[in-house]
C-alpha cells in the first residue's frame, strides 16, 4: 500500500499504543482517542511471552522492556498439600527462551514515550459509536470525528463499539463468573525472583505471585499478587473479605503471608473481572477490532497483552503487504484467525480446572496435569502453548 491513510485508533491501551507506533512508522495520518482524561495503565502486572517480546523488538523497545522487567525462567504451581501441579521451564522449549514479568505501568510508559505524537492524543473523549457511513465516529457528547479511511477499535474487553456490531457477528460475549483481587507488593527478600509461583485450593481459590521488576513511580523490585475469587465476592470485597483473604493466605501459603503486611484496607487491593469474547470476524466494513475488544479471554494462559501486541503487528504487516485497504483487512483476519482460535479455546477449556465450583476437577488436575505435561509429545505442545508460539492445532 503506497497511500497514506487517515486512521482513527479508539483506545490507548497496549493494542492501541502498539498500533499507533506501527502505523505512524508507515506514514499514516493518525487520530487517537482515549476516554480517560489522563491516559494510564489499567490492570495487574503480566507475563510478557517470547511472542510479545518479539513485537517489542520490531518496535525497537526490547532492551527498554528488559531494563524494567524481571526475567522469568519457570512457572511453578502446587496444591495446598504441596503436590506439584505445574512445573514448566522456558529453557525446555529453547535454551535462550524466557518470559518477562512487567508492570502495566512500565509497558504503558515504554510505548507512550516511543510515540512522537503522544501529546496530540484526544483525551477525555468517549467514542460511543461508528456513524452509519462507516467513516465517522460519534462521541458520547454527540460530537462527530472524521472522516477516516480506517477505524481501529482497541477499547478493551468492555468495548463500547463492539456492542454496535450485528448480533450475528458476536459469536460469544459473556462475563466469566470468576475474578481476582490483586495488587503490587515490594519484592523484599522474596526468594523466587525468576519464577511465577501459584498455590491452589481445589478449583475455588488460587494465589499467585509474579515478579514484575521495577515500577515507573517507585523504587525497588515488585511482585504482582493475585487471589482468585468468585465474581460476586470480588464485586463485594470488604473488610471482612480482606480478613478472610489474609487467613486463607496464612493457611495455604504461610511463607508468603509477610508480603501482605502493608495491606490494611480493601482499597489496597484492586478488582479484576474477565470477559470471554469471540467475534466471527474482526472486520466490519472499514472497522477492525484488535486486542481485548476482539478476543477477550480468561487470564489462565497469560496471553492477553501478547495477543494485543501481535494484533497490532499483524495489522501493520497486512497494510504493508496489500494494495488496497479491503485486501489488507482480509489479510489481517487470515493472519490472526488460527492463532487466536487455539488460545481462546484452550483458555476456555483450562479455566474450569483452576477457577470454578467443579471441585471434582481439582482431583484430576492435581493427579494428572503435571505427569501428562512431561510426556514427550505433550511436553512440546505444552511449552508451545506457554510461550505463545502454538499457531494452529495440527502444525
Amino acid at each position: 500500500m503506497q497511500d497514506s491513510l487517515r486512521i482513527a485508533i479508539v483506545g490507548y491501551g497496549a493494542a492501541g499504543q502498539a498500533a499507533a507506533l506501527f502505523l505512524a512508522a508507515q506514514g499514516h495520518a493518525l487520530s487517537v482517542y482515549e476516554q480517560a482524561a489522563t491516559p494510564g495503565p489499567v490492570g495487574a502486572g503480566f507475563l510478557l511471552q517470547p511472542t510479545g517480546l518479539g513485537v517489542l523488538s520490531r518496535l525497537g523497545l526490547h532492551e527498554g522492556a528488559l531494563a524494567q522487567g524481571q526475567r522469568i525462567e519457570r512457572l511453578h504451581g502446587e496444591n495446598r498439600r504441596g503436590r506439584r501441579v505445574m512445573d514448566m521451564r522456558y529453557a525446555d522449549h529453547a535454551p535462550a527462551c524466557f518470559g518477562l514479568g512487567l508492570t502495566r505501568g512500565s509497558l504503558f510508559t515504554l510505548l507512550r514515550d516511543a510515540y512522537g505524537d503522544a501529546a496530540r492524543i484526544h483525551t477525555g473523549v468517549c467514542i460511543d459509536a461508528v456513524a452509519e457511513d462507516g467513516m465517522h465516529l460519534r462521541d458520547s457528547a454527540g460530537g462527530m470525528h472524521g472522516p477516516f479511511d480506517l477505524i481501529v477499535v482497541a477499547d478493551g474487553a468492555h468495548s463500547r463499539l463492539r456492542r454496535h456490531l450485528p448480533q450475528a457477528q458476536r459469536r460469544r460475549e459473556s462475563v466469566y463468573p470468576w475474578g481476582a483481587m490483586w495488587c503490587l507488593l515490594p519484592a523484599g527478600d522474596w526468594p523466587h525472583r525468576g519464577e511465577l509461583r501459584q498455590r491452589y485450593a481445589g478449583t475455588r481459590e488460587m494465589i499467585g505471585l509474579l515478579p514484575v521488576g521495577r515500577r515507573v513511580d517507585r523504587e525497588g523490585d515488585w511482585l504482582t499478587f493475585y487471589f482468585s475469587l468468585p465474581g460476586e465476592q470480588v464485586d463485594g470485597f470488604d473488610d471482612a473479605a480482606l480478613a478472610r483473604l489474609r487467613q486463607r493466605v496464612e493457611e495455604l501459603w504461610p511463607e508468603a503471608l509477610y508480603l501482605l503486611d502493608g495491606i490494611d484496607t480493601p482499597a489496597h487491593l484492586h478488582r479484576a473481572r474477565y470477559r470471554d469474547v469471540v467475534l466471527r470476524h474482526p472486520v466490519h466494513g472499514r472497522v477492525v477490532f484488535v486486542g481485548d475488544a476482539a478476543h477477550a479471554m480468561s487470564p489462565q494462559l497469560g496471553q492477553g497483552v501478547n495477543m494485543a501486541l501481535l494484533d497490532a503487528q499483524a495489522l501493520a504487516d497486512a497494510l504493508a503487504a496489500q494494495a488496497t485497504t479491503d485486501a489488507a483487512l482480509a489479510d489481517y483476519a487470515r493472519r490472526r484467525r488460527h492463532h487466536l482460535a487455539v488460545y481462546q479455546r484452550i483458555s476456555r477449556w483450562l479455566t474450569p480446572l483452576f477457577q470454578s465450583q467443579r471441585d471434582g476437577l481439582a482431583w484430576w488436575r492435581d493427579v494428572a496435569f503435571h505427569p501428562l505435561s512431561r510426556l514427550p509429545l505433550a511436553r512440546g505442545q505444552t511449552l508451545k502453548i506457554l510461550t505463545g508460539t502454538k499457531k494452529a492445532w495440527w502444525r
